[in-house]
């Protein structure tokens, strides 16, 4: 057997609607490793709130694989397929793992969504991306949903794509700086 076959890597799965905390589960029962992003959100019904988890990407669960495990991980209940490219399940590198996981551990201590003086912001403004991936990408303030969430704009190969952030990794641009 090849080296390339038993070497383990992140791998993000496709899995049925509503169904991650299952997958989950499953794969977890059969000695997978695998990791399941969650953050707690508020809910609101026409009679109560509740806090509730779900998955921060609907629809995807991560797995530390290897090429021999591929085939049991497809027939778990609720996994539709690998994230491929060219027939070929893409690698998600580790430091990935690790930041969506930081992110999450932000998120749940409310670090990054602290409120902060939205006065300074407006909308049409220049701002500047802080902190994560994309941090040093400028992008057009949009809009700013309940004081905490902006929508920014980012032009990537001649296309905006929105970016929705906490108004804690983001700054202002001035003149002098664009």
């Amino acid at each position: 057997m090849t080296n390339e076959q038993t070497v383990r890597h992140w791998h993000a799965l496709y899995v049925r609607s509503r169904a991650e905390k299952k997958v989950l589960q499953q794969l977890e029962d059969m000695g997978v490793k695998a990791y399941l992003p969650l953050v707690t959100k508020m809910k609101q019904w026409s009679d109560r709130r509740k806090k509730i988890e779900e998955p921060l990407f609907k629809s995807y669960v991560f797995v530390f694989s290897n090429a021999k495990e591929y085939i049991p991980i497809l027939n778990v209940y609720g996994v539709l397929k690998f994230v491929s490219f060219e027939k070929q399940p893409v690698v998600v590198p580790e430091n990935q793992i690790l930041a969506i996981k930081k992110f999450v551990d932000d998120y749940e201590r409310g670090e990054g969504y602290k409120m902060m003086n939205n006065d300074e912001l407006k909308k049409g403004q220049m701002v500047r991306i802080i902190t994560g991936p994309m941090k040093g990408l400028k992008g057009r303030l949009e809009s700013i949903e309940k004081k905490r969430h902006l929508i920014v704009f980012i032009d990537v190969v001649g296309q905006s794509i929105p970016v929705h952030l906490p108004r804690a990794k983001v700054e202002p641009v001035y003149e002098e700086e664009k």
